[in-house]
C-alpha cells in the first residue's frame, strides 16, 4: 500500500494579498481624480495659449484662468482638500505667518497650493533661512523650515542689529530678549567675521561665556571685553594661541580676578596688564597732626 506523502505547509499569502488589495483600492480611489485633474489642467493651459495681438490692441483674457479655477474646485469636491498642515523646524516664526505665506487654510484644494511660490514666500520671512514644501495627498501639507539662529548683536553707525552666523541681518525691532548675546562692534568686516571670531573664542569654554563684546580694530585684529569690564587686546597673528595663553593664566593665577582694566596680548613673549587706580574713598585716611608740645 502506497504511503501518502505529507505536503509541506504553504506560506500564507493572505496578508500580502490584503496589502496589495489596499494599495490597488488607494490607487483606484485617487488615481482617477488625479488623472482627471491633470487632463483638465492640461486642456486649460492649451486652451489659454492665444496668439499675441498687435501693438495697441488689448490682450484678450486667458480662458485658462477660469478653467483652472473650475478644475481646482472640482478636485476639492472630490476630496483633495487641505485637512492637515504639518510644520517642522519652527521655533521663532509664528504659525499664522507661515499659513499666510502658504496662502492655504483648511479646506483649500490641495492642488491649488503652489509649492514653488510658497517656498519663495516662506524664505522671504525674516527668520526663515530655507524652506521645503510637500503636498502629501490626499490632504496634508508638509513644511520643513530651517530658521536663522541669532549669533550676536552687530553695533555699527550708531545702530544695533541682530545677525546670524552668515552675517545676515535679522530684522528685529526689539533686541531686549537677545541681551545675553555678545556685541560685535565694527563695519561690514566685523559682521562677516563675527562667526569665525566666536568659534575661535569657544575653544576655551571657561572664558567664552564671559565675553560680552568684541571690537574690530583697524579691520585687522580684535579687542575682546570680558565680564563687561576687562579689555583684552588680541594680536593680529596667532590669535588662538594668545587666547589659549590667557585661559591658562586664568586657571593658574586668576589674573581676571584682579583689579585689571586691560590685558595686552599683542606681543608674543610678554603680557602687559594695566590695573585700576584705587578710588579716593578707598585710600587710607591721613593722620591728623599732633598739637605742638604733645608727645607722640
Amino acid at each position: 500500500m502506497a504511503r501518502a506523502r505529507a505536503r509541506a505547509p504553504q506560506p500564507r499569502s493572505r496578508p500580502r494579498r490584503r496589502r496589495n488589495a489596499q494599495n490597488l483600492r488607494r490607487v483606484a480611489l485617487w488615481g482617477a481624480p488625479l488623472a482627471l485633474a491633470a487632463g483638465l489642467a492640461g486642456g486649460a493651459i492649451l486652451s489659454g495659449t492665444l496668439p499675441a495681438r498687435g501693438p495697441g490692441q488689448e490682450q484678450a483674457p486667458r480662458p485658462s484662468q477660469g478653467l483652472l479655477a473650475s478644475v481646482m474646485d472640482l478636485t476639492g469636491k472630490l476630496g483633495l482638500v487641505v485637512t492637515d498642515i504639518q510644520v517642522d523646524g519652527r521655533s521663532t516664526t509664528d504659525r499664522e505667518t507661515i499659513l499666510a505665506a502658504l496662502d492655504a487654510h483648511y479646506g483649500t484644494p490641495i492642488l491649488a497650493v503652489n509649492p514653488s511660490r510658497a517656498k519663495q514666500q516662506l524664505e522671504a520671512l525674516p527668520w526663515v533661512r530655507s524652506a521645503a514644501i510637500e503636498r502629501r495627498l490626499p490632504g496634508t501639507l508638509y513644511v520643513r523650515l530651517v530658521e536663522r539662529r541669532p549669533l550676536a548683536v552687530w553695533q555699527h553707525d550708531s545702530k544695533h542689529e541682530l545677525i546670524d552666523r552668515d552675517g545676515t541681518v535679522i530684522p528685529v525691532t526689539d533686541l531686549s530678549r537677545f541681551a545675553k548675546l555678545p556685541t560685535v562692534v565694527g563695519g561690514d568686516p566685523a559682521r562677516r567675521g563675527a562667526a569665525q571670531l566666536l568659534d575661535l573664542l569657544a575653544n576655551e569654554p571657561s572664558l567664552a561665556p564671559r565675553v560680552t563684546a568684541a571690537v574690530l580694530v583697524g579691520d585687522r585684529r580684535w579687542n575682546v571685553r570680558i565680564d563687561n569690564q576687562i579689555d583684552v587686546m588680541l594680536p593680529e597673528d596667532d590669535m588662538a594661541g594668545a587666547w589659549a595663553k590667557l585661559a591658562q593664566l586664568e586657571r593658574n593665577n586668576r589674573v581676571l580676578q584682579r583689579d585689571v582694566e586691560t590685558i595686552d596680548l599683542r606681543l608674543p613673549d610678554r603680557l602687559v596688564m594695566r590695573v585700576s587706580e584705587p578710588s579716593t574713598k578707598d585710600a587710607p585716611a591721613a593722620k591728623k597732626p599732633h598739637a605742638p608740645g604733645k608727645s607722640t
